[in-house]
């Protein structure tokens, strides 16, 4: 996964597929969803990113990660 900022176009990039061919995206309210022709999600970019988190829009990332437990049967 991988995380950006375009500060010139004011756009947040998250990209979960690398390197996979976006063959439709899909535009919801400022948030556009891009998928691969077997319609996995590639990426979301987000616009108007300080608009719609503030002024640096990584820094309110939560980057920690969950562990569950699992537990074997």
């Amino acid at each position: 996964m991988k995380i950006e900022f375009d500060q010139k176009h004011d756009i947040v990039n998250i990209e979960f597929l690398e390197g996979v061919e976006i063959d439709d995206s899909v535009e919801n309210d400022g948030i556009v969803f891009d998928y691969s022709k077997d319609k996995r999600l590639v990426s979301v970019e987000i616009l108007d990113a300080k608009k719609r988190v503030g002024k640096n829009p990584l820094d309110k990332i939560d980057f920690s990660v969950i562990k569950d437990k699992v537990i074997a049967v």
